[in-house]
């Protein structure tokens, strides 16, 4: 019998604009994802979820932007279809845009532990990045940037 329990990020599109890092731990909790642009790829991870602010102040970069930028424009919403194939020069602005966002470590207690640290891209899970859905480094361990799909 299953018992984790699954909650679908933003299930009817009304949320607005978001973005989550869900860090991969045994919780009981899947967060549930559309993601992939138009193609309409399903994806879930259990872990906990992480608020990850968009802008970065130090450099007042806007990462969520610049991943949009990839795969809403570049790419045309059309997402990589689980292929998770890209051209190198495509990944590199994955990888910068990624790098803008900082996420804040959980410790002990509540106690944040060394702050606020920049996000990674995962390269070992490369095949599994798509639009709105980039698996990342934490200083926490690994997990998922996820935000509103754009279709």
């Amino acid at each position: 019998m299953d018992v984790r329990r699954y909650v679908f990020l933003d299930p009817d599109g009304t949320q607005g604009d978001w973005l989550y890092v869900v860090v991969r731990a045994a919780t009981g909790v899947v967060y549930r994802q559309q993601y992939g642009g138009t193609a309409t790829l399903l994806g879930g991870v259990e872990g906990y979820l992480v608020p990850v602010a968009a802008r970065d102040p130090a450099s007042g970069r806007d990462g969520p932007r610049e991943l949009r930028d990839v795969f809403e424009r570049t790419l045309r919403g059309a997402g990589l279809g689980g292929s998770g194939t890209l051209a190198p020069a495509l990944l590199d602005r994955i990888r910068s845009a990624v790098g803008a966002l900082h996420f804040w470590t959980s410790g002990p207690g509540g106690e944040a532990e060394t702050g606020r640290v920049p996000l990674r891209l995962d390269e070992t899970r490369i095949a599994d990045l798509d639009e709105a859905w980039i698996p990342v480094r934490t200083p926490d361990g690994p997990g998922v940037l996820m935000w509103n799909n754009s279709d």
